[in-house]
């Protein structure tokens, strides 16, 4: 009876077409994650081998489990920024499962810039840093870093959310217990050396591994010392004299292998707080989701086409299915957990504003995470949305998404404009994850209505005087550049405002693991009242 039914015609034109035009969509992310990954930097690459070095990327699928699943975040931070010179913002971060233990890794990029910190980079490392706190993570560091781009400083180093919120963080986690395990396998200078010194452990490659406060250049002008990198903080140094370093390897497999034996006999018991159920695959195709979602966004499309994709079995226990019916709500199960998908489709009224409310309520006295899949214009306009109170009923929704207790993960599918943004858990309001499809825009309003907006105001603001059609036309364009591109998902990724651009085909298997970092936690266990809207 919960079974989703699809409509979707795989052989209808409206399809083919949908599908056509998200392939385009597909074809452009992947190349760019491709690009990020190991394009643009070929020299500095050959250069890095040469020195008996792995990339970052290399150095995760050599030290994480065989055959599980690796979940970087942000792969295309500051895309489109600094000539396209600075791929994954210099930094890989994501989660992976070391000897069992699920643990967040953080990796320098030495082929970018050196491993040097921008403003992206500190964002991307101190965001990784706040998932292994929320989620209670070990964080492994694999260090290869020049510390703060000096012409970045301003952007770097002095506010609280700067490099040295990083630190900051490390001890918080050290003292809470997380285990805080690095490996140094390049320089690092300044900053960047207080990553492993301030590990609970840590391991230098011998020949290319250095730790200094102050490199050779800095010690020549401030007490006119002479000394070459190697004896000033080489491995062996500091692993025999110094003791900033626990153990010396002697190339970078052995310094992997060596965090993987930390980690093996770390004791670090796991539990599951959730009533899973067995896997089963959802009854229709997450294939089949490009040719669900409409090319032309104008053209809507039912949600719980993407939910019958997504979740296990197809199988969508409905909340309230004839109240409110622009927000479908519903619980289900996602790789055998638990979670309430809340949904758009349509604009926000008070009905589906109080609906929504009080579902979030009920998964909160069920400890059950919650979902919010994006596709919104906002709430309701206009003198009858006014009189039946959106106001306070949207408010409603609003404070019971920002109160709740429980996981919450959203998707922006498409678009997510307003404050429908915020009552779908947009990122102001903290969402453990928050994951866009290439086909998501995110901003105040769409670009249609900022234009209007703005050409109206013009003629508003003239006494007795019309604004020329030139001068209005020159407002419209001016909006609709912006908006594209400020609303444009790789500007919003490449700001790390989202954790990822991520194909609608992963986007089950993706959730899947969140929801199981979510199961792993001990849940809050607070008052959960339930209030009839």
């Amino acid at each position: 009876m919960s079974r989703i039914q699809s409509s979707i015609n795989p052989q209808s034109a409206a399809y083919k077409e949908n599908f056509e035009h998200y392939a385009k969509l597909l074809d452009q992310l992947r190349e760019r994650h491709s690009e990020a990954a190991t394009g643009i930097r070929e020299k500095l690459i050959v250069r890095h081998r040469e020195r008996g070095k792995m990339l970052a990327r290399e150095r995760i699928d050599q030290l994480v489990d065989s055959h599980t699943a690796f979940l970087e975040l942000s792969p295309l931070a500051a895309y489109g920024q600094y000539k396209n010179e600075v791929p994954s913002a210099g930094i890989v971060t994501g989660i992976g499962q070391i000897c069992g233990v699920t643990c967040m890794i953080i990796a320098n990029d030495a082929t970018v810039k050196g491993g040097s910190f921008f403003h992206e980079t500190v964002k991307k490392h101190v965001r990784a840093q706040e998932v292994a706190e929320q989620n209670k993570l070990p964080c492994i560091y694999l260090v290869d870093c020049g510390g703060a781009y000096l012409p970045e400083q301003d952007r770097v180093f002095p506010d609280k959310e700067h490099f040295g919120n990083t630190f900051y963080r490390q001890c918080q986690m050290s003292a809470q217990g997380l285990p805080q395990i690095s490996a140094v396998f390049g320089g690092c200078t300044a900053g960047g050396a207080y990553i492993p010194a301030l590990s609970d452990e840590n391991i230098m490659v011998r020949g290319n591994a250095r730790i200094h406060l102050g490199g050779p250049s800095i010690v020549k002008v401030a007490i006119n010392e002479e000394i070459d990198g190697e004896t000033l903080g080489g491995a062996e140094m500091h692993s025999k004299v110094s003791g900033v370093s626990d153990y010396l390897a002697e190339d970078e497999d052995e310094a992997l292998a060596r965090i993987r034996e930390i980690m093996a006999k770390l004791n670090w018991p796991t539990k599951c707080h959730a009533d899973t159920r067995p896997v089963l695959p959802p009854r229709y195709s997450s294939e089949e989701l490009p040719g669900v979602v409409s090319a032309n966004p104008k053209i809507p499309y039912d949600v719980r086409e993407i939910i019958a994709r997504m979740v296990d079995d197809s199988d969508f226990h409905e909340y309230k299915p004839l109240y409110g019916d622009t927000l479908i709500c519903g619980t289900a199960y996602i790789h055998g957990y638990p979670v309430g998908l809340i949904g758009n489709n349509g604009a926000l009224f008070s009905e589906s504003s109080l609906k929504g409310a009080h579902f979030i309520e009920l998964c909160n006295q069920r400890n059950t995470p919650l979902l919010f899949l994006h596709n919104i214009t906002g709430f309701m306009v206009g003198s009858e949305a006014e009189r039946g109170g959106i106001a306070k009923n949207s408010a409603k929704l609003v404070y019971a998404q920002a109160t709740s207790r429980v996981a919450k993960f959203s998707v922006i599918v498409g678009g997510s404009y307003g404050a429908g943004n915020y009552g779908m858990a947009g990122r102001g309001f903290w969402p453990n994850f928050l994951f866009t499809w290439p086909s998501a825009n995110c901003a105040t309003m769409s670009a249609d209505i900022a234009s209007n907006v703005m050409t109206e105001l013009r003629r508003s603001s003239l006494k007795g005087g019309e604004a020329s059609p030139e001068e209005l036309q020159k407002i419209e364009d001016g909006v609709r550049a912006q908006y594209g591109e400020q609303s444009d998902p790789y500007y919003a990724t490449s700001r790390l405002w989202d954790d990822g651009i991520i194909e609608p085909a992963d986007t089950r298997d993706v959730l899947g693991l969140c929801l199981a970092l979510a199961a792993a936690k001990e849940p809050d266990t607070g008052p959960s009242p339930v209030y009839r809207m």
